[in-house]
């Protein structure tokens, strides 16, 4: 694994260090025509189950690949239909009101190029935007502001980053600087980053582990449904979690919009939430993902309240590593896939489309008889939206902020 750590500085550790990027001027350009645009990527750390966030109801085989656990129209819990052929989890009503109002795109069956099933490695594709993990340190976001500076159409003096937790994510690491802000509560540890520190510890304190090691096990001899075990499949009375998981990304994207609604504030940002490894009880309707997609589809609506007026040129776009495995595995749950979805909202968007280049879900058609096949490289979407929104030129979309990628067209049209 090539994954490189960002160890913040002092100054760094007592802001709180980045998940978010921004800068206070814009491209002259967008300017002269009289736009102020706004781009706000959200990263789902983990890898979500795009089969389960948006079901292909239309799909022949759809019923026969998940049985009983397929949303469906006329399910005890319907799904919320899009067109004829993809239906929305239930879970998120304010995305399927965005999609209806034309404020909101789906893109189905999309990934990055990698193609394993590393959530690090997975990760530092996704972030950095290059084909091979641990290549370079900066991320594409970074350099698409790097990139507007050095054609001359950005003034970068009184430019500001902005961050939110303790590690700066790689997408906006590079040579913009980085200030952060922190939220008053944090959600406690997840098991990945328990697992990162048991592994740091049995190498460097054995005591510190072992006693790690001993809470750890104490805390999953506690009852289920508490604020410990936050994704319990209760839906008529969420465990006390679940309110805080929600408020949690409620306030860290309600405060990312209003430091982007500012006139004199950001102006493109970055944030990642974790906890979407759902290997076991994953559910749909309800379950891990319902809550997870509820606390998602929260964090959307506190981003158009509190961009304001300023939510007519925004563009949210809500990505992650990669899929989940098409078929539900032995304990109710999903492994590590390859195709999934990306979630796109904002006023302004050419909304109300899915965009897609469906598969099938045959076993045939299934990558590697197992995953939703890609057909979509999500850098074609992204690299869309700097042209076109932020007025990123095409050249240096392909040359410098997403390298080796001048075979991936940009997707047009995305936005108005």
């Amino acid at each position: 694994m090539n994954f490189r750590p960002h160890l913040p500085n002092r100054r760094e550790a007592l802001l709180g260090a980045g998940a978010l990027f921004a800068w206070s001027q814009m491209p002259r350009l967008a300017r002269a025509e009289g736009r102020d645009p706004r781009l706000l990527v959200i990263v789902l750390r983990g890898a979500l189950d795009g089969l389960g966030a948006v079901a292909p109801v239309g799909d022949p085989d759809w019923i026969g690949l998940r049985g009983d656990r397929a949303l469906v129209l006329d399910g005890k819990t319907p799904a919320l239909p899009l067109d004829t052929f993809f239906a929305l989890n239930p879970a998120m009503p304010n995305l399927h009101r965005l999609y209806k109002a034309q404020q909101a795109c789906i893109v189905h069956a999309t990934a990055t190029p990698y193609r394993e099933r590393s959530h690090f490695d997975g990760q530092d594709v996704l972030e950095s935007g290059i084909a091979r993990p641990g290549a370079v340190d900066s991320g594409w976001l970074n350099r698409a502001l790097a990139a507007l500076e050095s054609d001359g159409q950005v003034d970068l003096r009184g430019s500001r980053a902005l961050g939110v937790g303790a590690v700066t994510p790689l997408v906006v690491r590079g040579r913009a600087p980085v200030m952060s802000w922190v939220p008053q509560k944090l959600l406690p540890a997840s098991d990945d980053v328990r697992a990162r520190l048991m592994d740091l510890y049995q190498h460097t304190d054995p005591k510190l582990a072992a006693a790690l090691d001993a809470r750890i096990r104490l805390a999953a001899l506690e009852p289920a449904a508490t604020i410990d075990d936050p994704m319990s499949e209760n839906v008529a009375q969420p465990p006390p979690g679940i309110a805080r998981i929600r408020a949690y990304v409620a306030e860290v994207a309600g405060a990312a919009a209003r430091f982007l609604a500012k006139p004199d504030g950001p102006r493109v940002g970055a944030a990642g939430f974790v906890g979407w490894d759902t290997h076991i009880n994953e559910g749909a309707a309800a379950g891990q993902l319902a809550n997870l997609l509820g606390a998602l589809d929260g964090a959307l609506a506190a981003i158009e309240t509190n961009m304001g007026d300023a939510w007519r040129e925004t563009v949210v776009a809500v990505i992650t590593e990669f899929g989940r495995t098409a078929r539900i595995n032995g304990t109710d749950g999903t492994d590590h896939g390859t195709g999934t979805v990306a979630f796109l909202a904002g006023g302004a968007l050419r909304g109300g489309r899915m965009v897609a280049d469906w598969p099938g879900l045959k076993a045939a058609q299934l990558h590697e008889a197992r995953d939703l096949k890609p057909t979509t490289d999500l850098r074609a979407v992204l690299k869309g939206l700097l042209r076109d929104h932020l007025r990123v030129e095409e050249r240096l979309l392909a040359s410098a902020v997403f390298p080796d990628s001048a075979d991936v067209v940009p997707t047009a049209g995305l936005v108005g």
